[in-house]
């Protein structure tokens, strides 16, 4: 099934450069050139992923994940000037699943969407005979439980609402409990095509993984930081 990506720029020149090449690779894009304008969009008719810029007038891009995030977990990558570091961590802070610096090679966001959709669609496997393969299990640690085939995680028996990077960074932890992960190995987890991210990416996915648990649980401390190691999750 064709991928939609929605593009919110305020530059039209991009907004028309990378429709056109990711039209050339087979998506369907929409395309918004403020937030204000993409918002209702977004929410009413959701893409398979966005790609957002954060200086943008009316409504930035990182008010507009904000908004998105209250009512939606859809991938989203942003698009960031190359000397915005403030705001590449809030963005992945505020539930971002990657950043782009430009300028940027379109070959480079292909590949980046491309990597986010396949992680989306692995935990996407239809339940039921139609998919003539066997649903993922559902994975148990404790108070945690988290059913990929229906990209759900409860807490306690409460929802929490993760991103794909999100997901899959907290099952590579929980299906090992007490074993430390390094950020490299949690890098391969949510990243699988070999493409860079750095440490801070890893470490702002986690703090925002917490920051939602605790929302549930306010003292929610499962994930464990190991200063110069990596983390792990404790089922205790």
């Amino acid at each position: 099934m064709t991928a939609t990506i929605a593009l919110v720029d305020d530059d039209r020149n991009i907004l028309t450069s990378v429709s056109i090449a990711l039209q050339a690779e087979g998506f369907v894009t929409r395309v918004y050139s403020d937030g204000e304008a993409a918002l209702k969009a977004l929410l009413d008719n959701a893409p398979d992923l966005a790609v957002l810029d954060i200086k943008m007038p009316k409504m930035d891009g990182l008010e507009l994940l904000r908004r998105l995030r209250e009512k939606s977990a859809i991938p989203v990558i942003f698009l960031t000037s190359k000397d915005d570091e403030l705001d590449e961590a809030l963005g992945l802070a505020m539930g971002a699943d990657d950043y782009i610096a430009k300028p940027f090679s379109q070959r480079l966001l292909i590949a980046r969407i491309r990597a986010i959709l396949r992680r989306t669609e692995a935990l996407a496997v239809p339940v039921g005979e139609e998919s003539g393969e066997e649903p993922q299990p559902i994975l148990e640690r404790g108070a945690l439980t988290m059913d990929p085939a229906r990209h759900k995680v409860t807490w306690k028996g409460d929802n929490v609402t993760l991103t794909v990077t999100e997901f899959m960074i907290l099952e590579t932890l929980a299906q090992r409990p007490g074993i430390v992960k390094t950020r490299n190995q949690l890098m391969d987890a949510a990243y699988q095509d070999d493409i860079y991210v750095d440490d801070r990416t890893i470490d702002s996915h986690i703090k925002r993984v917490r920051r939602k648990f605790r929302q549930v649980d306010p003292v929610f401390d499962a994930i464990e930081t190991l200063y110069g190691a990596g983390y792990r999750f404790s089922e205790e």
